[in-house]
């Protein structure tokens, strides 16, 4: 292996397995996210908060930021990296709260708001921006970040039109098959603006990389996020569509006695 240089460009590579991992869960999460979606409201017409709470974790903590994570687990450089663990977990709360209050913003008050739309993707699409480049700036390596502004700007275009874009599917899509049809496209969307994001960084050398106790770091970890995820999504799916399942046999026996 050719000896590093203080001031070296370091040229990333991508583990493909990863990056395939990453659109997967993403596209899980967003799927569980719209299935939740159309249930956050009830027959009161009051929005469900435990259901706006899954839906929340589902699209934030599992669609968004379990993909960036992984993402950024097939980011392969010529120096090992380990990741601030404050600053990661602070990105996967604040992923979860955005897209909650995205979410109710466009459709959790009785009906699907405009306006609503409107606020929460743009709140959703910087909050998502703000939470990738938090993720970026968590990496602990023997090496600097420098940002090309244009694909930085690049990438906050990108996340604010697919927030836009899966809110309102999320709220005007009610076919099983139009809602996996749409997660695919979401989870296209949001590895786009994720390995954008990481383009636009210029990776330089330098003498050591800087002391972090609290650093995380592992080969499995990649697949350790990605079955934790998945794990999750399951729970979600079972909880929401149990619930409402269960709400029939209940308004049934209740008919009956």
């Amino acid at each position: 292996m050719t000896p590093l240089v203080v001031g070296q460009l370091l040229s990333p590579e991508y583990a493909l397995g990863m990056v395939a991992l990453s659109f997967v869960i993403s596209f899980a999460g967003s799927l569980v996210a719209l299935i939740c979606a159309g249930r956050m409201v009830g027959a009161d017409g009051k929005p469900n908060l435990a259901v706006v709470a899954c839906a929340a974790v589902a699209l934030g903590g599992i669609g968004i930021w379990s993909m960036h994570f992984i993402g950024m687990l097939a980011y392969r450089l010529p120096v090992a990296i380990s990741y601030n663990m404050p600053l990661t977990v602070v990105s996967l709360v604040a992923a979860i709260l955005i897209s909650g209050i995205a979410l109710y913003m466009a459709g959790g008050r009785r009906k699907f708001s405009k306006s609503g739309w409107l606020g929460g993707s743009l709140l959703a699409g910087i909050g998502v921006c703000v939470m990738h480049y938090m993720g970026m700036f968590a990496m602990n390596m023997r090496a600097s970040m420098d940002f090309d502004l244009t694909r930085v700007g690049l990438s906050v275009l990108i996340a604010v039109s697919a927030a836009g874009a899966a809110l309102w599917l999320a709220f005007n899509l009610r076919k099983f098959a139009h809602k996996v049809a749409a997660a695919a496209v979401m989870g296209v969307a949001v590895c786009t603006m994720h390995y954008v994001g990481m383009s636009a960084a210029n990776m330089v050398c330098i003498a050591a990389a800087p002391t972090d106790a609290l650093a995380i770091g592992g080969s499995y970890m990649g697949l350790t996020v990605f079955g934790t995820a998945g794990t999750v999504l399951i729970f979600i799916y079972w909880v929401v569509t149990g619930s409402s399942l269960d709400a029939p046999v209940a308004a049934r026996r209740a008919r009956t006695s």
